[in-house]
């Protein structure tokens, strides 16, 4: 005989740490552990610690974010204009929309939800791409270069910064 239970897939299950609601846009990284919730706007990425095992972001139907996600855990009912990345489980509800590529180890996904990118699949989380974030380069500039050390373009090298010409074809002029 069938069981009239419906039967619990792996779904994510946690309560959310941090909220953004829909009237908050937020421009930058952001950095988080335990649950996300996003009814809001976020320009930049989403990014679980890596720590955080079981961290959960959960984008809702009026949620955007332009920019990647990265999380164990991903619920999307909104929309993503970046690659999305999800190392355990990815849920894409029926209003889901992304423009990117999808990095999944399980995934569900309901009719009306969309993806306009690539889908990978993999089984070991661990060999799941790492995003390149923006901002990663810059951390791993060289700190403490001085004189001819400098790019062309530094704001201590003369004609780097266009209000330098000003103020010295003013001085020269003026005086």
């Amino acid at each position: 005989m069938l069981s009239r239970k419906k039967q619990k897939g792996r779904r994510p299950q946690g309560r959310f740490d941090t909220l953004i609601s829909a009237k908050t846009r937020v421009e930058g990284n952001i950095h988080f552990t335990g649950g996300l919730h996003v009814d809001g706007r976020v320009q930049g990425s989403i990014i679980a610690d890596e720590e955080s095992g079981a961290a959960l972001v959960r984008l809702s139907e009026c949620g955007e974010v332009e920019g990647d996600v990265v999380a164990p855990n991903i619920i999307i009912n909104g929309t993503v204009k970046g690659d999305v990345f999800a190392r355990e489980h990815l849920e894409l509800a029926p209003k889901a929309a992304i423009t990117g590529n999808v990095y999944y180890n399980l995934v569900e996904m309901a009719a009306g939800a969309s993806v306009n990118g690539n889908m990978v699949h993999s089984r070991d989380p661990d060999s799941l791409p790492r995003p390149q974030l923006p901002g990663a380069a810059d951390k791993q500039k060289p700190v403490g270069l001085q004189g001819d050390d400098l790019p062309d373009d530094s704001p201590g090298e003369p004609g780097a910064n266009p209000m330098d010409e000003r103020k010295s074809a003013g001085q020269a002029g003026g005086e």
